[in-house]
């Protein structure tokens, strides 16, 4: 049986203007992505995948068409609804990282949670786990100085996924790293994907990064011109686990929201 759409676009187009010039990027795109699925979106500078990642991230408006992600229309909220959106279940992870110098991992990992009505404890508590998960245990009090490229993109990640997002939009997230750094990032975020149950979408120019997603989008003047889906997501170590007890992350993401809750 089929997974139930996570994000759906119906007959997306997507403008911009210059002066009275049109600048046509995106036509008349209809796309489904499954809950779980790892979509890799790759296609030549100018073919409109970052404005495809922006649309569906709710960073950017369509001309016209619909973007529908887990059931809720963005094209019929207003601005503050959508940013309330993005920083409950969308987590970003960039090419340049995007960390503040001056702050420790742990405070780099914790800036989205500012944003909740969690505890300073609690959001301490959750983005040292969010740093574990992605293999930084004993990091936490380092500066981004303090640590290689590889590392730095863990701790960017650690920060996406420190809010439980549903959906994580990457953006080259290896174009700045070596070969093996690289490799160790692509395994973490199939991790996410597989363990998680984590929508991934990343735009990539790397054949092997796009490699790892399970279904490969090749766009080219805004329009979809090869859909290639490789493999069914793994079923998720987290239920399989259930009976021993939830992960620590997971765990962890419970009781917060409980405590949240009460609040």
């Amino acid at each position: 049986m089929g997974r139930p759409p996570a994000i759906i676009l119906r007959q997306v187009s997507k403008e911009y203007r210059r002066d009275q010039i049109r600048i046509p990027v995106l036509s008349r795109l209809d796309l489904t992505v499954a809950e779980g699925e790892f979509l890799a979106l790759m296609g030549p500078s100018g073919s409109g995948k970052t404005t495809l990642l922006n649309l569906i991230a709710g960073l950017d408006r369509p001309t016209s068409g619909e973007i529908i992600v887990h059931d809720l229309d963005l094209t019929r909220l207003s601005d503050s609804q959508i940013s309330r959106w993005r920083s409950d279940h969308v987590g970003f992870i960039f090419q340049t990282y995007n960390l503040i110098p001056v702050l420790r991992a742990d405070e780099n990992v914790e800036l989205p949670l500012l944003l909740t009505k969690l505890s300073r404890r609690e959001r301490r508590q959750r983005a040292r786990t969010a740093l574990r998960i992605v293999g930084l245990e004993g990091r936490e009090d380092h500066y981004p100085r303090q640590l290689s490229g590889g590392q730095e993109q863990r701790v960017a990640i650690a920060r996406a996924i420190v809010t439980d997002p549903y959906l994580l939009v990457a953006d080259e997230p290896t174009g700045d790293l070596d070969r093996q750094s690289a490799e160790e990032i692509l395994n973490l975020m199939e991790q996410l994907n597989r363990e998680f149950e984590k929508t991934i979408v990343m735009v990539t120019h790397d054949p092997n990064a796009a490699k790892r997603a399970t279904r490969i989008l090749h766009l080219d003047k805004g329009q979809l011109v090869d859909d290639v889906t490789r493999a069914e997501p793994s079923p998720p170590k987290v239920a399989e686990s259930a009976a021993s007890g939830d992960p620590p992350y997971v765990a962890d993401l419970d009781t917060a929201r409980r405590q949240e809750a009460r609040l």
